[in-house]
């Protein structure tokens, strides 16, 4: 995946996730929502650290 794909996941997560809280009932929320929010807040981490990772590399000469 390279840089310009990674930010647009990385943006295509963070407005999945405002999406979904914007969605959020107040009271009762479903099990499958629980789910889905804690599946694309670790998505949006893992990618986060990669790209965090990858702009590193870059300042150390390593790629």
């Amino acid at each position: 995946m390279d840089k310009n794909e990674l930010q647009k996941e990385i943006r295509r997560l963070e407005e999945a996730i405002a999406n979904l809280k914007k969605r959020w009932p107040a009271h009762s929320v479903k099990v499958e929502m629980v789910v889905e929010l804690e599946e694309l807040e670790e998505k949006l981490f893992w990618l986060q650290n990669k790209e965090k990772e990858e702009v590193e590399e870059r300042s150390y000469g390593r790629k």
